[in-house]
């Protein structure tokens, strides 16, 4: 495993999921930078898919008017 830098931040979090999290020895600061990532990737891949809908759209229609390119080669 890599070593980060890691900084300190103030977070508001709900009692109650606190206090589950203690009760089931989870790691807060872990499981939120868990979270964090997850929605950083999450929210990475939506704008990647909306920058790049026309070029995926030309490439689908390409594929319905034409078939897969070397679709005669495959073995699925």
């Amino acid at each position: 495993m890599t070593q980060t830098t890691r900084k300190a931040a103030n977070l508001s979090l709900d009692q109650q999921l606190v206090a589950d999290a203690r009760e089931l020895k989870i790691n807060i600061s872990r499981a939120a930078e868990d979270g964090i990532t997850r929605a950083i990737k999450a929210e990475r891949e939506r704008l990647w898919l909306l920058e790049n809908a026309e070029a995926i759209e030309q490439a689908n229609a390409y594929v319905e008017k034409h078939g897969l390119p070397f679709g005669k080669y495959r073995q699925f």
